[in-house]
């Protein structure tokens, strides 16, 4: 072989290589990074062609609450029937400004039309190139991609915000046995028919409008995270009665109960029902870091949760906690943030015998002739505890209802379990104490549940048990009446 072959050969192998990397390179972004690059908000470039009109999104009863229409120019309008009613889960989807929420996750399933209508259209657009008599066509129907039916209850939606009435923070409902969000609201909110106006005059933007508190806002828990400290007491041989004087000190620091309140002797029941720090803090101690960090991640704090639009993770501090902030930590307060949705999870998962179900948002995929093409099939996320622990927690919520804190959340005839919460949160840039968040965590009925509610109101300044659980109460009451 001469030394011009060779010099041939090693050409060839060059551009071989070269060829293979870009076939792998493209092989890696069709099957693992397409539906990444499709769906992100920044990609402008529309995704819908001059045929495919937008597919609509229905709630559970096949009511229409968002939908497209094109006008002679071929260009799409999105409608939503119902303004900032669905702001924070369906979201927007603008030529501008891309796309958030349901719109932005389902896009290409949105814009996914019938095979027999897209062959069509190809048929049509080579009878416009042939210059045929158009008047002899049959008219030309533009497709429509495919729908999303959702987990959400109209009806139980609006009667939520209006429950919220205008207070900052989020409500969300569920089904603890199949994990169908049933409602979630979120406020501030907005109206996405305006979005460009609103994202082109920041002026008149509200602060936290555009964030979904419900899966996006990251709070101390307070209280409610007493649930969580309970579960793990009840699976390790730990002291859980205690004689209660209203105060103890931790590593140094004091820990109190609301107003000082001395509960006396208490167990575990009595500590959860009265909403006991006391108890809780040294209950924390006795368990230890790990053993409490480990229990919260199997309510999937520290992970993260699946869902049909994107969700924050909750925290528990991955740091050595001293006595003392342990003792915080396991009361609700110190190093800890959580979402509503997640708490709401937490309360379905004791409901549901410490099954903790995958939470989804859309139920079904129907094609342009309501067929279905896709049903989302209930999915265990994650397994808290056993039957009998969730049954005992179950059994102490409902006391905290009949007999402690959350008496405002009780219902004539149906029994409620729940557990309420107020989360200090700090100081403001002043150095004055900013207002407490207030929480409610609940289900019902409690011996077999149909909905779980957790309320969440932002820098309320009242108490879960006086301005969140009767909010609670009136949405239980609202769905299963």
């Amino acid at each position: 072989m001469n030394k011009e072959q060779k010099r041939i050969i090693r050409v060839l192998l060059l551009f071989s290589a070269l060829f293979i990397s870009l076939i792998v390179y493209l092989t890696y972004f069709e099957i693992f990074e397409a539906d990444t690059i499709r769906t992100s908000s920044y990609n402008k470039r529309p995704d819908d062609n001059a045929y495919v009109i937008r597919g609509s999104i229905y709630d559970r009863n096949q009511k229409e609450l968002a939908y497209s229409t094109k006008n002679e120019d071929k260009k799409q309008t999105r409608h939503y029937e119902y303004g900032s009613l669905y702001s924070h889960i369906i979201g927007y989807d603008n030529d501008r400004y891309g796309n958030t929420g349901l719109e932005k996750t389902f896009a290409s399933t949105l814009t996914e039309s019938n095979i027999i209508d897209d062959v069509k259209n190809v048929f049509f657009q080579i009878l416009d190139k042939t210059g045929v008599n158009k008047d002899r066509l049959p008219i030309k129907k533009d497709s429509k991609g495919n729908s999303l039916v959702l987990t959400i209850d109209h009806e139980l939606q609006n009667y939520t915000k209006n429950q919220l009435d205008g207070k900052k923070g989020a409500i969300v409902a569920m089904n603890p046995q199949t994990g169908d969000i049933l409602s979630m609201v979120s406020f501030p909110d907005f109206d996405p028919n305006s979005i460009g106006n609103l994202l082109e005059n920041k002026e008149n933007q509200i602060d936290g409008q555009l964030t979904n508190k419900a899966t996006q806002g990251l709070f101390p828990p307070g209280s409610i995270f007493k649930v969580i400290t309970a579960t793990s007491a009840l699976e390790n041989d730990v002291n859980t009665n205690f004689d209660c004087d209203g105060e103890i000190t931790i590593g140094g620091k004091p820990i109190r109960d609301y107003n000082a309140s001395a509960h006396g002797n208490v167990d575990l029941k009595e500590s959860l029902t009265k909403s006991c720090n006391v108890a809780f803090a040294q209950i924390g101690v006795e368990l230890g870091e790990k053993t409490l960090e480990k229990k919260s991640e199997s309510f999937m704090i520290n992970k993260k949760i699946p869902f049909d639009i994107d969700v924050k993770k909750s925290s528990f501090s991955k740091s050595n906690l001293d006595k003392a902030a342990l003792a915080a930590t396991s009361m609700g307060q110190g190093e800890l943030s959580v979402t509503p949705l997640n708490m709401a999870l937490m309360a379905s998962a004791i409901a549901n015998d410490g099954e903790m179900m995958k939470p989804r948002l859309v139920k079904e995929i129907i094609d342009s002739d309501n067929n279905i093409i896709k049903q989302i099939e209930p999915e265990i996320l994650s397994t808290v505890t056993s039957p009998e622990n969730a049954n005992n927690i179950s059994d102490m919520m409902v006391s905290v209802v009949g007999n402690g804190t959350g008496k405002k959340a009780s219902i004539r005839g149906i029994q409620v379990a729940g557990k309420t919460g107020t989360a200090e949160t700090g100081n403001d840039k002043d150095g004055n104490r900013k207002k407490d968040h207030s929480w409610f965590v609940s289900f019902a009925p409690a011996d077999n549940p149909g909905i779980a509610v957790v309320v969440f109101l932002e820098h309320d300044g009242g108490t879960g048990g006086s301005t969140a659980s009767p909010i609670a109460r009136n949405v239980l009451l609202k769905y299963l009446k």
